[in-house]
């Protein structure tokens, strides 16, 4: 990233934290959209769109509902952003030369070891018990009270592993997502601004080229984050023997679009998301540079 500098590496981890919290509650009713879109059946759905998610989600649970699961989002989005800009820029200090440049493979393996350490350490954890916590809703089960709740109840009948139901495809999504992105945000971003170094802490310019990547990015990763949301569903258990069955299923029952459900809100979503935080943490950084010197 053009604003992506040597620092101590705990200044990176708290411009992550603070840079995930913030996008998460801006952008959750759009993942809320989505993962309700992906949890349906196609054979037999339940809403016949994303205007048809909120209109139904408001009309039975208010406007809170479209916020259920959000309190584990929003902690572990920062979890989430703090370990991904912590281990990027870590990584991409091995691959910038002297002047801080660094090649688009370099760039691009730093994404990629980026996007399996924010999966392992925080995204599959924090997807799982949102996951479960919607589908509990979306089914009127009612087996939790909220994402704390269920993380105590899956801790105690499932054991830690329970957390990480959907780990391989969710490993997969995020290793190409940050592989993409990193890439793609800087090569936006040269693009827009015309190759002006005056710029690269701009959250404007930032926030448009990451917006523009979140979009790229989506459909590279669009089927694996189908199956991760159904591998965490709550019947998961009972319907799939693994992630493989799960995608073998999906396409024998439900046909090649069951693995690209949902992919207007994530679209609508990550350009959301993606622009937010490419536009927030180099502001953060700036902040923080005031303080922390």
């Amino acid at each position: 990233m053009a604003f992506v500098k040597k620092e101590h590496p705990a200044k990176s981890v708290v411009k992550g934290f603070a840079t995930g919290g913030t996008m998460v509650i801006a952008s959750y009713p759009l993942e809320f959209c989505k993962t309700q879109l992906q949890l349906q059946s196609k054979t037999a759905p339940e809403f016949s769109g994303m205007p048809d998610v909120f209109k139904k989600t408001l009309k039975n649970h208010g406007f809170s509902g479209l916020y259920k699961g959000s309190s584990v989002r929003i902690f572990g989005a920062g979890a989430q952003q703090m370990f991904r800009w912590g281990a990027y820029t870590n990584i991409s200090a091995f691959f910038r030369d002297e002047k801080g440049k660094i090649s688009v493979i370099g760039n691009t393996l730093s994404g990629l070891g980026a996007g399996v350490v924010e999966a392992v350490c925080a995204v599959t954890p924090v997807e799982t018990v949102k996951t479960r916590v919607n589908d509990d809703m979306r089914r009127g089960t009612g087996n939790y009270r909220g994402s704390g709740d269920a993380i105590i109840k899956i801790l105690k009948s499932e054991g830690p592993l329970g957390l990480y139901r959907g780990a391989a495809p969710t490993i997969a999504k995020q290793a190409c997502n940050q592989a993409v992105r990193m890439p793609l945000q800087l090569q936006c971003f040269t693009l827009i601004s015309m190759g002006d170094e005056s710029k690269k802490s701009n959250p404007i310019y930032n926030g448009i080229a990451g917006a523009m990547a979140g979009v790229g990015s989506v459909f590279l990763t669009q089927p694996q984050d189908c199956v991760k949301s159904r591998m965490q569903s709550e019947q998961a258990k009972q319907l799939y023997k693994g992630t493989l069955d799960c995608a073998a299923q999906m396409f024998k029952n439900e046909g090649i679009t069951s693995f690209f459900a949902g992919s207007v809100p994530r679209s609508i979503q990550m350009a959301a998301n993606v622009g937010l935080t490419f536009a927030i943490y180099p502001v953060i950084g700036q902040l923080l540079d005031k303080v922390w010197p």
